[in-house]
């Protein structure tokens, strides 16, 4: 199979020889080999699992997104994705990398709720004023 990893504005990886992707979903992980039917798939966070032909192994963390099995090119869109071949030394980097961005997320949230605000409010004056 061929496997392809999208994160938004670049390609995270492009892999030929793929014989197993295992990916988690909200209702559990599931496998998909060669000649399974095709399929589409909302992803959960969490640990995303591919072996080649070759014998190599890679464990990918992602963030929610959408894996999109057609014929055998196996197309997975995801928000964040961190690659690794150690599990342990992959949720060291997860938690440094993921929470750290989630933190700068939230305070990005807060900043644009209190620009919407001062501006509802600025046009609620201008339209008593």
């Amino acid at each position: 199979m061929h496997l392809k990893i999208l994160v938004p504005y670049a390609v995270f990886a492009d892999q030929g020889d793929v014989v197993r992707v295992v990916a988690e979903t909200h209702e559990g992980s599931f496998g998909i080999l060669p000649h399974r039917r095709d399929c589409v798939a909302a992803l959960a966070p969490g640990i995303l699992f591919y072996a080649t032909a070759a014998g190599g192994e890679t464990y990918v963390a992602v963030d929610e997104g959408v894996l999109v099995k057609a014929g055998l090119d196996v197309t997975v869109s995801v928000r964040r994705a961190l690659a690794g071949s150690d599990l342990s030394q992959l949720r060291a980097a997860v938690e440094q990398q993921f929470l750290v961005q989630d933190a700068t997320a939230h305070s990005e949230q807060l900043a644009m709720e209190k620009i919407e605000a001062g501006f509802m409010h600025r046009l609620t004056e201008f339209q008593h004023g």
